[in-house]
C-alpha cells in the first residue's frame, strides 16, 4: 500500500535531502553519507496546523486499517508530535537504499514547478509542498505508517544564515552605530537560528490490544474523531 499524498504548504524543518545522511553517535549529529552505508537516509521534518494534522492522520488511518491484518493493534497511534506553539511535527524520510540497490532521490521544485538542481540545499524555515507515499508496517508489537518522501516543492524559500562564532562584547554595534552615523532607517531584525534538536531515545509506548476483527466505515469515523487522543 504505497498511495500517493500531497502535504500543502507546511514549514521545512531540519531537510535533509541534498544528499543521504546518517547519524553519527560520536558526533551526535546527523552527518552525510554514502547511500550504501547503514542508517544512510533522505529525510525532513516539516510543521503543521491542527486541520493539516488531523487530515493527514485520516488518510494514514486509511492506508493502515486497509493494509492491518491479525495480530495488528486495532488502531493507528497518534504518529505526531505537538509543540509549546500547539503545532504538529512530521517526518518524512525515504532509506539510502535497500538491499544493493540506491534509491531515486527526493527530486526538489521550485514554485513554478522547474525542478532545482540535484544538490539543492532547502533550508529550515521554508514553506513546501512535501509528496509523500504510505507505507504500513508492523513489526515486534509494534505498528504504524510510514512516510516515505518523493519529492519537495519549494514555494517560498528562506536563504541560509550561519551563525556567528563570537559571543556578544562590548564595542561597534552595525545596527545602532551605522544608522546613527548616516541617518539610516532601522535595520532589518536579525534572524533567529534554529538548530536541530538533539536525537534523543524514546521507550516505546505500549502498542494497543491486537484486534483481527476489520474496522468499519464508521469505526474509522470515530478513530479519526479522537485523533489527538492516542
Amino acid at each position: 500500500m504505497t498511495e500517493n499524498y500531497k502535504i500543502q504548504n507546511v514549514e521545512a524543518l531540519w531537510p535533509k535531502i541534498n544528499t543521504t545522511y546518517r547519524f553519527d553517535r560520536d558526533e551526535n549529529r546527523s552527518v552525510p553519507c554514502s547511500a550504501l552505508d547503514d542508517g544512510s537516509e533522505y529525510s525532513m521534518q516539516f510543521k503543521m496546523n491542527e486541520e493539516k494534522a488531523k487530515a493527514l492522520y485520516k488518510e494514514m488511518a486509511k492506508s493502515y486499517t486497509a493494509k492491518k491484518q491479525k495480530g495488528w493493534p486495532e488502531k493507528l497511534a497518534m504518529p505526531f508530535e505537538k509543540d509549546e506553539d500547539g503545532m504538529y511535527i512530521g517526518k518524512a524520510r525515504l532509506k539510502g537504499a535497500y538491499g544493493t540497490d540506491p534509491t531515486r532521490k527526493p527530486a526538489q521544485y521550485d514554485a513554478k514547478g522547474n525542478k532545482l538542481d540535484n544538490d539543492f540545499l532547502l533550508t529550515t524555515g521554508s514553506s513546501v509542498n512535501v509528496l509523500i507515499s504510505f507505507y504500513p508496517w508492523s513489526m515486534r508489537g509494534n505498528a504504524g505508517v510510514s512516510l516515505r518522501l518523493k519529492a519537495v516543492q519549494i514555494v517560498k524559500y528562506i536563504p541560509r544564515e550561519e551563525p556567528s562564532p563570537f559571543e556578544s562584547v562590548e564595542g561597534f554595534n552595525a545596527s545602532d552605530d551605522i544608522a546613527e552615523a548616516f541617518g539610516d532607517a532601522s535595520p532589518e531584525p536579525t534572524k533567529e537560528v534554529i538548530e536541530e534538536p538533539k536525537k534523543l531515545v524514546k521507550k516505546s509506548a505500549t502498542p494497543p490490544k491486537a484486534d483481527s476483527t476489520p474496522t468499519t466505515d464508521d469505526e474509522l469515523s470515530s478513530i479519526v474523531e479522537n485523533w489527538d487522543d492516542a
